[in-house]
């Protein structure tokens, strides 16, 4: 039998009981509090989704190749994968080629929840 894998997980709490929409990313050791659905929007665009995508289904080895295989301009995708960095969706690992150094996008969790209080 197969040892089982441990998924990594991350909650997003939108609770709009209150008079603002407060949410809440919650995961290992990372919390974030959104005083707006707006910034829980622009962390879940439709580009970020297809770069989370590519990086499990495609695994680029740099940002570069990642920006090349979505038909985007680098500086976009590096600046998106900031955000996702920022929030613990990715990490990166150091990839060494010759004399050159790059970094190498790889998703950091298996399932995002939306969890919606109303």
């Amino acid at each position: 039998m197969a040892p089982k894998k441990k998924t990594k997980i991350r909650y997003v709490d939108v609770n709009v009981n209150k008079g603002n929409f407060v949410s809440k990313l919650i995961g290992e050791k990372k919390s974030h509090d959104f005083s707006d659905i707006k910034l829980l929007r622009s962390i879940l665009s439709n580009e970020k989704a297809r770069i989370l995508h590519a990086l499990k289904s495609k695994n680029p080895k740099s940002i570069y190749a990642l920006a090349k295989l979505l038909g985007r301009d680098f500086k976009s995708v590096r600046e998106d994968i900031k955000v996702l960095d920022r929030f613990g969706f990715i990490e990166f690992h150091a990839e060494k080629t010759g004399k050159r150094e790059s970094l190498m996008p790889v998703l950091a969790i298996d399932r995002l929840q939306i969890i919606i209080d109303i």
